[in-house]
């Protein structure tokens, strides 16, 4: 069996990979984007830049092919492919990049510098901080001095307590706690959306 590289080459090179969904491949959840962003790939040296990964935001979208400008001002052109896994708040479809958002992406770095992606994550963010305030469906975190308004999402947002198994029940949150948020960033605001709530508690 070919592996999803393998697929994902053959895809871009038009090796007749066909219509793979993402599902098929086994989608890639949120966490492996943080792990992504601080593990090198084999043989990349550490400390030097991985050339399976990106990450920036979006400048321009022209079919598949996102143009990302990267936080070192080196621009990253990323094909998405019939393989590959987009997370936006949860696994969506490509039509939901837009420009501006940011993004963490791993894939096959192909020999005209392009890369394939394997998963795009969009807007991710993974914030540590105390609660200052709850109220309705938004809470308020002090991340580092700088205020940050969460929004739940019904549907979507769940908490974990602990080592309790995820639940939809925010309501034991409360103020003063010590709380890791894993969301999508509203672009240009200090607002998140919640996809999980970790408390220690």
């Amino acid at each position: 069996m070919r592996s999803r590289r393998d697929v994902l080459k053959s895809a871009v090179l038009g090796g007749g990979a066909g219509v793979v969904a993402a599902t098929a491949l086994g989608s890639l959840g949120p966490e492996a984007a943080f792990a992504t962003a601080t593990s090198a790939a084999p043989g990349v040296e550490p400390g030097a830049p991985d050339p399976n990964f990106a990450e920036g935001r979006i400048r321009s979208i022209k079919d598949n092919t996102l143009l990302v400008l990267g936080s070192n001002m080196v621009f990253h052109t990323i094909r998405v492919v019939d393989g590959t896994s987009l997370w936006k708040l949860g696994p969506v479809g490509f039509d939901q990049a837009r420009p501006g958002d940011g993004l963490y992406a791993r894939g096959v770095r192909m020999p005209d510098g392009m890369l394939a992606a394997e998963a795009v994550w969009l807007n991710i963010v993974n914030i540590k901080g105390h609660i200052t305030d709850i109220k309705d469906q938004t809470l308020r975190l002090d991340h580092n001095g700088h205020e940050v308004l969460c929004h739940v999402v019904p549907g979507r947002s769940v908490a974990i307590h602990s080592e309790s198994p995820p639940t939809a029940d925010l309501s034991l949150l409360k103020v003063a706690q010590h709380v890791q948020i894993l969301g999508a960033w509203r672009p240009d605001t200090n607002e998140v959306d919640i996809a999980t709530v970790f408390s220690p508690h």
